[in-house]
């Protein structure tokens, strides 16, 4: 999945890391509890941001520079290319 203008803020964490492996390392570093999370699947960047009192517009910022820097970033999604549908 090549990576993305801006950051959709109702995709999932769980979407995200999945599709880019990389920007489990921006969760980690903003002291997100994401990773492994049985909620991730169902909780938007939105959500992760309000949850964890981080910036949204800051967090986007460095999960698409660390989307940019994945080797996995022009690999097949995970997902078959389809957008999975927050709940």
């Amino acid at each position: 999945m090549t990576k993305p203008e801006t950051i959709d803020p109702d995709m999932t964490v769980d979407e995200i890391m999945r599709r880019w492996p990389a920007t489990i390392r921006v969760m980690i570093r903003n002291k997100m509890l994401c990773i492994g999370c049985p909620i991730g699947v169902f909780h938007t960047v939105l959500d992760a941001c309000e949850a964890h009192r981080v910036d949204l517009e800051s967090f986007s910022k460095e999960l698409l520079e660390a989307m940019g820097s994945d080797p996995m970033a022009n690999a097949p999604s995970a997902f078959g290319g389809e957008r999975i549908a927050a709940c």
